[in-house]
C-alpha cells in the first residue's frame, strides 16, 4: 500500500514539474519571425551583422550573421556612425550634472572666435538638437575631402566659425548634420582640458566597461566626435543599458536621472524641419537621439547610421543591430520591421 503511494506520488510530481518547466518556456518570448527577417536580408545589410536585445537584466535575444565563418562577431569593432552622438550627448550630460555647463550656455562663452564671426547665439543645446543654423556638411566625395584636411578637431570646429554660412539663425529650424557635435565635443575639451577621446574614455567608455570602443583616429587626423566612433556590439549594448537603467551600469550611476530625462525629453518640436534622414521619420529630435512620445510619456529612443540603436521604455528592453560595413542608404524599413518583431514577442506595459 505504502509503495503505490509512493509511487503515485512520485509520478504526480513529475507531472506537476513537466507541467511547471512546460508552462515557464511557452511564456518565453520566441524570436524565429526576427531569424528569418534578418536572414532575409542578410545581403542588403552586407553579410555581416550582429543584432542584440536586452531584457529584465539579461540579453534575450542574440544573432550573428556571418558571409563566413569567424567574419563578425559581438565582440568585433565596427564603425557605430551617427550612434556615437549619442555618446557625445551623454558625455555632455556628465559636465552638466557636475555643474561645470548648461545647455543653454553660448558656444561663444568658451570659443570667442564664434561670436567674432557673428555666431554668437549657438547654444550648447542648439548644438545637440541639430538647431544650430551653421551650414551643413557636404555630401559625397567633398564630405570626405573636407574631413581629412583639418589635423585637429580644434581647427575644424574654429573652421565652422569662420568658414561656414550661417542658414538660418540658431533655433529656427531642425537641419541634420555633424556640425553641432562637434562644436559641442571641442567646448568639452576646453572646459575638461583633455583632449575629447580621453575625456570620452574617462567619463563613459570606461564606467561602461566598453572596452572596445574608441573615438580615436588611426590614420592620425581630427578626432570626429559626431561620426568617428568605433564600437562593439557588446559594448554599445552596455551603453544602451545604462540610458535603460536611468544612468545606472553595473549598480554605479553614470549620469543622474535628471540627465536622461532630459536627454529624452523632445527639442523644438515646433519648428519646420528642413532635413533629417529617414529613420528618424515621425520622430521627435531629443538631445543626441529621437524620441517617440504617448502622451507626455517617452515610449522610444532612436538612434541610427549603419548601426542601428534602440530603447523602448514602454517594453522596457534595448536593441542594437550592428553592421561591420554600413551602407551608404540607411535600411530604414528592415529596422522598422525589426523592431516590430520584436514587439510582438514582448508585450507592452504602457498605454
Amino acid at each position: 500500500m505504502s509503495y503505490k503511494v509512493n509511487v503515485s506520488c512520485l509520478q504526480f510530481s513529475l507531472l506537476t514539474a513537466w507541467l511547471l518547466f512546460w508552462l515557464s518556456g511557452s511564456g518565453q518570448p520566441s524570436f524565429g519571425e526576427t531569424d528569418q527577417l534578418l536572414k532575409s536580408n542578410q545581403k542588403v545589410l552586407g553579410n555581416n551583422l550582429v543584432a542584440l536585445v536586452w531584457k529584465d537584466g539579461k540579453m534575450v535575444y542574440q544573432k550573428e550573421l556571418q558571409k563566413e565563418i569567424g567574419d563578425f562577431s559581438a565582440k568585433a569593432q565596427a564603425p557605430i556612425g551617427d550612434c556615437g552622438q549619442w555618446m557625445v550627448a551623454a558625455l555632455v550630460m556628465t559636465f552638466v550634472d557636475e555643474g561645470k555647463l548648461s545647455l543653454d550656455d553660448k558656444v561663444s562663452k568658451f570659443l570667442p572666435l564664434y561670436a567674432k564671426y557673428m555666431k554668437t547665439y549657438i547654444t550648447i543645446r542648439n548644438c545637440l538638437s541639430f538647431t544650430t543654423g551653421i551650414q551643413a556638411d557636404p555630401s559625397g566625395a567633398m564630405k570626405i575631402i573636407q574631413k581629412s584636411k583639418y589635423p585637429s578637431l580644434e581647427d575644424e570646429v574654429n573652421s565652422f566659425a569662420s568658414k561656414r554660412e550661417i542658414e538660418n539663425n540658431p533655433g529656427m529650424e531642425v537641419y541634420y548634420s555633424h556640425v553641432g557635435f562637434n562644436i559641442a565635443g571641442r567646448v568639452l575639451e576646453i572646459i575638461g582640458k583633455k583632449p575629447f577621446d580621453r575625456l570620452m574614455q574617462e567619463r563613459i567608455i570606461r564606467p561602461l566597461k566598453m572596452h572596445g570602443t574608441t573615438f580615436s583616429d588611426e590614420n592620425g587626423g581630427a578626432i570626429n566626435p559626431s561620426g568617428g566612433g568605433q564600437s562593439t556590439a557588446n559594448d554599445y549594448m552596455n551603453f544602451l543599458i545604462m540610458i535603460l537603467n536611468n544612468g545606472v551600469f553595473q549598480g554605479k550611476r553614470v549620469l543622474s536621472e535628471k540627465a536622461i530625462k532630459e536627454m529624452e525629453t523632445p527639442q523644438f518640436t515646433e519648428l519646420p524641419v528642413k532635413f533629417m534622414p529617414k529613420p528618424a521619420a515621425g520622430w521627435h529630435v531629443a538631445l543626441g537621439d529621437w524620441v517617440m512620445m504617448s502622451g507626455n510619456s517617452v515610449i522610444g529612443t532612436i538612434n541610427s547610421s549603419g548601426t542601428w540603436a534602440f530603447i523602448d521604455r514602454c517594453r522596457n528592453y534595448a536593441a542594437i543591430i550592428m553592421v561591420r560595413n554600413p551602407q551608404s542608404e540607411p535600411q530604414d524599413n528592415i529596422y522598422r520591421h525589426f523592431k516590430e518583431s520584436i514587439d510582438r514577442q514582448i508585450p507592452p506595459s504602457c498605454q
